[in-house]
């Protein structure tokens, strides 16, 4: 059998292989996706949906080019984005604070103890999102267990505004994002060598010279992955700012849910989802350029 002729046959194989999965995501992600970039630049209807008509004052009313006869610059929206940006990096490193010694904690566990530990780790998906948010609400509302405990404690006079705040929302996506960032993180420190910590202890160096120079280098890929992983949904996260942050902390998937359902001003909405997608879009590019670069800085063994 010629070589031509086995380029063509492991081809073909490859298309049978891949083929299902590339139609599917075809279909149901990048089509919705063009919709949805398509729609961006169209006009807003009169009484909702969108006029077939090209209108890039969609994006002028947030980044500040609209034509001011037709539409109006408000920095307001990009006050959302900025909050919704800080919020979701917060949620990253309080995620990190509590799960990167946690993972170390449970690697170090017995084996029975361990699989234990990480069964109580994703224990929450077993429970509707929903149903876990309320009994947040319960816990951090002026009645609730939070205040109870303060107030029963002479630690505060009154009870606080726990409830309906950016704090409030912080503990949400915290609780909520804890196990997307402990598996990638555990699956790095698992597979950590503890041999070259060991070398690195009888070299001289410190504890903390060995964390920064061996332990941290060595884990950083989980600590990335977990980090895009929370970073990316709790960026456009709606539902845990709808429940514990009410009307008066808006974050952007609040405001393109209203914009799609309340307002019905479609590309409006759209256009803000484009936002959104672009901005994780750009993380992800330099996570790869980040991986490439490691991948290239590795040594070669021979």
């Amino acid at each position: 059998m010629s070589a031509s002729t086995l380029r063509g046959r492991r081809r073909s194989q490859l298309g049978i292989l891949l083929g299902p999965a590339t139609a599917f995501l075809g279909i149901f992600f990048l089509c919705p996706l063009l919709i949805m970039l398509v729609y961006s630049f169209l006009e807003p209807g009169l009484y909702g949906g969108a006029e077939w008509a090209f209108y890039p004052d969609n994006y002028g009313r947030i980044l500040g080019f609209a034509n001011p006869d037709f539409e109006i610059y408000d920095p307001v929206y990009i006050a959302i984005f900025l909050r919704s940006l800080k919020i979701a990096l917060i949620t990253v490193a309080a995620t990190l604070l509590v799960c990167y010694p946690a993972a170390f904690q449970i690697s170090r566990l017995p084996d029975r103890w361990k699989n234990f530990a990480l069964f109580l780790i994703t224990l929450p998906f077993f429970a509707s999102l929903i149903v876990r948010l309320f009994i947040w609400v319960l816990i951090l509302k002026k009645t609730g267990f939070a205040n109870m405990v303060l107030t029963g404690l002479h630690i505060v006079s009154h009870p606080l505004e726990l409830i309906y705040t950016e704090g409030a929302i912080i503990v949400g996506m915290v609780y909520v994002f804890i196990p997307f960032m402990f598996l990638p993180v555990y699956a790095s420190v698992e597979k950590l060598d503890w041999s070259l910590v060991r070398a690195s202890q009888d070299l001289g160096a410190n504890g903390f010279q060995t964390f920064w120079r061996v332990i941290f280098p060595l884990t950083l890929p989980g600590v990335v992955g977990g980090s895009i992983i929370v970073f990316i949904p709790a960026l456009g996260n709606f539902i845990v700012p709808a429940v514990l942050g009410g009307a008066k902390v808006m974050m952007l998937g609040n405001l393109i849910e209203q914009q799609f359902l309340g307002a019905r001003n479609w590309p409006f909405g759209a256009a803000l989802a484009m936002l959104v997608m672009a901005a994780v879009l750009a993380i992800l590019f330099f996570y790869i350029r980040f991986e490439a670069r490691r991948g290239d800085d590795a040594p070669v063994l021979r």
